[in-house]
């Protein structure tokens, strides 16, 4: 220990002592640094602290590119939400129950050390449900959190939100999740409910644990992506099984497309049941604009 240390520098040293993970423990460092005494009997000392950050760097690009490395695996489907918020709130719960995934569960801090994937079915659609590991962590994964369509902002405590926000930077639509509601009474729900929607904040109040408001939620999952489901058929078949999800606005040529690159210049004739069609099995061209829940028939030349 240097000649004349100050309190607030064996406060820094006792911090990055206890610090978890290289993050932290460059913070409290360069925190170490700035508070070390800069007389001569303290070069020595300053030294080691600057040789030891070196490594500390050293060590967390290493990490960053094994994490990158391991997100090659991801590839965006047409709906995909990612679930983002602090250590500890219940995001690996949640995945778990909304979807086929099964996470790490524990008590400790950053259980989740990469992104887990799992797939919610509603609706007859499929949506890609991403847990990032938890804001604060040096497994964060930013680049998830600012490319997903929808994000879930899971929090426990309101004044979450805020901290939330503000370390993110994504256009993506939020829905504020605030668990734990098993543990609020009555008047408590309420008091939560009338504050978030003061701030006209998208939210559900629910709990992994009791599955409150669970399909409430599933439904505000889905309708945030702004989508549209069309049905294929083949001509004398039933219609697919599962739709083809579609931005509004889309046409016949787009979902043929979809279907096959190149599809569409073998169409012969279309035909078109549901919410779009004057009536059923109209004809209609490859301009014709579609609507949710359509069915297209594709004859082939």
């Amino acid at each position: 220990m240097p000649i004349n240390a100050s309190p607030h520098f064996k406060k820094a040293q006792a911090e990055h002592e206890t610090a978890v993970g290289t993050e932290a423990k460059i913070r409290t460092l360069k925190k170490m640094i700035t508070l070390a005494p800069k007389h001569k009997g303290a070069e020595n000392l300053l030294k080691q602290l600057r040789t030891r950050l070196r490594k500390l760097k050293y060590t967390k690009e290493k990490e960053s590119k094994k994490v990158g490395s391991t997100q090659k695996g991801i590839k965006k489907e047409d709906m995909q939400a990612v679930i983002v918020g602090f250590t500890n709130t219940g995001k690996s719960s949640l995945l778990r129950i909304l979807t086929n995934a099964e996470p790490e569960i524990a008590e400790y801090n950053f259980t989740t050390k990469t992104p887990v994937i799992g797939t919610i079915n509603y609706a007859r659609t499929q949506i890609q449900l991403i847990e990032n590991p938890a804001i604060g962590s040096e497994y964060h994964n930013k680049s998830l959190t600012n490319t997903a369509d929808t994000l879930l902002i899971f929090i426990d405590k309101l004044e979450q939100i805020k901290q939330i926000q503000e370390k993110i930077n994504s256009t993506a639509k939020q829905i504020v999740v605030f668990n734990k509601s098993d543990l609020l009474t009555e008047k408590g729900k309420r008091k939560i409910s009338a504050t978030l929607q003061s701030k006209k904040y998208n939210f559900v109040l629910m709990s992994t644990k009791t599955k409150e408001n669970l399909n409430k939620l599933k439904e505000k999952i889905f309708q945030s992506f702004d989508r549209i489901r069309v049905y294929t058929k083949e001509p004398g078949k039933e219609k697919s099984p599962k739709p083809i999800i579609m931005k509004p606005g889309s046409t016949v040529k787009h979902v043929a497309e979809k279907i096959l690159h190149g599809f569409s210049k073998k169409v012969k004739e279309t035909k078109i049941w549901g919410p779009s069609s004057k009536f059923p099995g109209q004809k209609v061209g490859l301009k014709h604009e579609l609507r949710d829940l359509d069915v297209v028939e594709f004859k082939t030349k």
